[in-house]
């Protein structure tokens, strides 16, 4: 940001950078190894459904590509309380690169056919052997990583997403305004 934007107030949005979805293969080596975190082959991508056939194609489209790989993962769509829709995929869990390859590749093709505003992030479960479950949370507009750790209904564990983004401070984009780390009750996975 130049110093005339800076006067007048403005700045310059975050770009997100999808490839960062690549990096959680290994953030999850560190996660086994440090929390005790294993990926559950679950992953999920949130957006706005926009009204239309054009849409309604695309979403068709993405939902076919997954389909069509030879080892298929299921997928399924969803609707939550607040009119967001889940996009989820349930993979095997030892095959986390091929999970992120699929989320990358629902964001890449909205965002391509011009419904990037509607995409709001996508998520990768993880579970300890006690049922501990954290979510690693991609912020599609901010291009940032965040854990939302649910334990309960409307109860979260802080202390746990703190530890977690400490553990991948080094291998992730993190989100450093906590204001930002949304909870997202009923997520798919968690």
């Amino acid at each position: 940001m130049g110093l005339w934007d800076a006067m007048r107030g403005r700045s310059r949005p975050t770009r997100n950078n999808l490839d960062s979805l690549f990096l959680v293969p290994s953030a999850a080596i560190t996660l086994q190894t440090a929390a005790g975190l294993e990926p559950t082959g679950l992953g999920a991508v949130c957006y706005r459904a926009a009204a239309g056939a054009a849409f309604a194609q695309t979403q068709d489209d993405v939902v076919t590509l997954i389909r069509d790989d030879p080892d298929a993962p299921e997928v399924s769509l969803s609707t939550d309380p607040f009119g967001f829709t889940w996009l989820v995929v349930d993979d095997d869990p030892h095959d986390l690169t091929g999970l992120c390859t699929d989320l990358h590749a629902v964001n890449t093709s909205l965002e391509a056919q011009g419904f990037q505003a509607g995409l709001l992030c996508s998520v990768v479960p993880f579970a300890s052997s006690t049922g501990q479950k954290v979510g690693l949370v991609y912020l599609y507009k901010q291009g940032t990583f965040y854990p939302f750790a649910p334990t309960g209904p409307q109860a979260r564990d802080n202390l746990l997403e703190l530890s977690v983004r400490d553990h991948l401070a080094a291998e992730l984009p993190m989100e450093q305004d906590l204001s930002r780390w949304l909870a997202l009750w009923g997520a798919p996975g968690l």
